[in-house]
């Protein structure tokens, strides 16, 4: 059985080898990432948010709301599992090209806007692994900054983390290959198939 080699990428990344990633590669990412959810995303194509385009720009923003917990004036990450991605379906692609974001992570894929965008901009969607939020939180070793937290809340707030290998696969790539559409129209012929029977 063939086992795929682990790749390994420092943030900031580049747009040459984010084209390079195929969809079924596995990555370990390294740097400064972004969290960002439904309000994150309304915000952030409001207008040019300056506080946090230097953390986006050749990066990646997670769909993650958090759990954290606060020693005096220090935050970490208790839980940092992935939400559902399709939620940011009518913004990510817009706020990828504003941002020149280079990776969103999530769950459970997104359509065809996002895809498009990726394959424009140089891009992936990173699938995280749903139900290993404490384990995901493991490789958040600094929250750097936290933007948005008195109006958002903490699970809606852009948190801006350093983090240590953290393990996602490409399941979009830069080519247009969508894991997520493959399985679909897949698991859709298998049921009509099945009605037909």
């Amino acid at each position: 059985m063939k086992t795929s080699k682990l790749i390994k990428l420092q943030i900031p990344l580049q747009e040459d080898e984010i084209r390079k990633l195929n969809v079924g590669d596995e990555v370990a990412l390294t740097g400064t990432i972004v969290t960002g959810r439904d309000m994150a995303h309304t915000w952030l194509l409001e207008k040019e948010q300056p506080e946090v385009k230097n953390f986006l720009d050749n990066s990646c923003i997670y769909h993650c709301g958090p759990v954290v917990s606060q020693t005096n004036d220090k935050w970490s990450f208790v839980a940092a599992g992935p939400t559902t991605s399709i939620r940011e379906e009518p913004y990510q692609a817009e706020v990828i090209k504003k941002y020149n974001i280079r990776g969103v992570i999530g769950k459970g894929g997104m359509g065809e806007k996002t895809l498009k965008a990726l394959k424009n901009v140089g891009a992936v969607y990173f699938h995280a692994i749903g139900g290993a939020a404490t384990v995901i939180a493991k490789s958040v070793k600094q929250v750097e900054n936290v933007i948005k937290l008195d109006d958002f809340g903490v699970p809606e707030a852009l948190w801006i983390i350093n983090v240590k290998d953290l393990r996602v696969i490409v399941t979009m790539d830069s080519k247009g290959k969508s894991l997520h559409k493959d399985i679909l129209h897949k698991s859709q012929k298998i049921r009509n198939s099945l009605i037909e029977k």
